[in-house]
């Protein structure tokens, strides 16, 4: 189906004050699993991180993991990428709207932005699953990163990622140019990029998969099908998002066998 339609959407809504703004980051830490997952490893990261940190959002989307570590840390530069210029203006409007003076959105390629030894975290959340030059992608980032910098990803995995089961299925989410990655693969690719320390675990184990399709899937499709259930959705997750916290939490605190979601850490020596 076509995501980003409703994702440009639902932005409209939300964009019409930075009070709604904040509004909707809010609710999407809360709806989206992979955020509990990724703010999990960055609560981790800030332990040991230095307060001036330099940090990169790679493939920044809404600015939702930017706004994040900017609340976290109003010290951090962070640079924020993202290819669609519509996109990084609107976010640079409301960055500057509520007075976060380190933070920086701009439009770039991820297969060709490099800043040489810039960089004390890169945050890579939902992008390498839109990228087919992954391996130079991840080249640009150790180069980018300093000596001790660490990378966090967030992708689908190969085992059943952005909701494709079998070979005669394809994504859920069209704009994919891959449906996952194995655990071994991105880790392989990582290493010919020049990392050597690498961390990688499943999310969206069982209790994730259920949670998704409920606060997700479900009304991500019936968006699809009429504007109408815009009017419904209050209603719906408030029957939903209950059962949706509780799967979060399984999720995000349990270790998987598989799952259909793969978080990597790499750091450059």
């Amino acid at each position: 189906m076509q995501y980003d339609p409703i994702k440009r959407s639902l932005g409209n809504v939300f964009n019409k004050t930075p009070f709604l703004r904040r509004l909707f980051y809010n609710l999407l830490d809360l709806l989206l699993l992979r955020a509990w997952h990724v703010h999990k490893e960055l609560r981790l990261w800030i332990k040991t991180s230095k307060p001036n940190a330099d940090i990169l959002d790679a493939g920044a989307g809404f600015g939702q993991y930017t706004y994040w570590m900017n609340q976290k840390n109003k010290d951090w530069k962070i640079t924020s990428i993202d290819v669609k210029d519509e996109q990084v203006a609107d976010c640079n409007n409301f960055f500057q709207a509520i007075g976060s003076k380190n933070v920086r959105f701009e439009v770039g390629d991820l297969t060709k932005y490099v800043k040489p030894n810039a960089y004390d975290l890169v945050v890579c959340v939902d992008v390498m699953e839109h990228i087919l030059e992954d391996v130079q992608v991840f080249k640009n980032y150790f180069a980018s990163m300093k000596s001790g910098a660490m990378v966090l990803i967030s992708t689908p995995s190969d085992q059943g990622g952005s909701d494709v089961h079998g070979d005669d299925e394809s994504s859920f989410i069209e704009e994919h140019v891959r449906d996952g990655y194995n655990i071994n693969e991105i880790q392989d690719k990582l290493r010919s990029a020049g990392f050597n320390k690498i961390e990688a675990r499943y999310q969206y184990g069982t209790p994730g998969k259920i949670s998704w399709r409920l606060s997700m899937k479900y009304p991500i499709v019936m968006l699809g099908k009429t504007k109408l259930f815009f009017i419904i959705l209050p209603f719906y997750y408030i029957i939903a998002y209950p059962i949706s916290f509780v799967l979060n939490y399984l999720d995000t605190y349990s270790r998987h066998s598989t799952g259909t979601g793969l978080v990597v850490k790499a750091w450059k020596d």
